[in-house]
């Protein structure tokens, strides 16, 4: 409806909530990406000495996940900057363009702390995945050499190494969020 009429239909309160809900879902998409890295950081770098993810443990983790979503998306509804109609004012969202110290320290800290952080920890997670897979893959291809095989697994000649296979979901998972 708002794109109908080129404007904000809905009232003040429902941008707030329509621009708190987007935030929310989208924080909460990227701390999940988190935790399933961390996951497989734990099961691919870790091996065998790794703590097993438990069904608790999952679901504390998406506890916390929720509860973090919604400290930052909060906020803007209890003062520290706001939700506003953005600049096609057809849909809502935070209000990054108010000058204030008070109204951008909340876009810095925000920024921090539900985009940089993420992104630093999904890098740091996958960036030793690949390390421990390409040292897995170094010492298969060795191994192969030893026993005079060209591989370890079979019908592997022609198929692309899991190294690269992971380096590229790893790449992916980071520049499509």
């Amino acid at each position: 409806w708002s794109c109908l009429y080129e404007t904000w239909v809905f009232g003040p309160f429902a941008c707030e909530l329509y621009a708190m809900i987007g935030s929310l879902f989208g924080v909460t998409s990227i701390w999940t990406m988190v935790f399933i890295a961390l996951d497989r950081y734990n099961v691919i770098v870790k091996g065998l000495s790794a703590k097993p993810m438990t069904t608790k443990l999952a679901l504390f983790q998406i506890f916390c996940i929720y509860l973090h979503g919604l400290f930052w998306t909060l906020a803007p509804m209890l003062g520290w900057s706001r939700y506003v109609p953005e600049a096609n004012m057809t849909a809502c969202g935070t209000d990054y363009l108010t000058q204030t110290w008070y109204s951008r320290s909340y876009i810095v800290v925000y920024a921090s702390f539900a985009y940089f952080m993420p992104l630093l920890v999904i890098i740091y997670a996958y960036y030793f995945i690949v390390k421990a897979v390409a040292s897995h893959e170094k010492s298969m291809r060795e191994q192969a050499k030893k026993m005079n095989v060209s591989s370890l697994r079979s019908g592997d000649q022609n198929s692309t190494s899991a190294e690269f296979k992971l380096a590229k979901v790893a790449l992916m998972t980071i520049s499509l969020w």
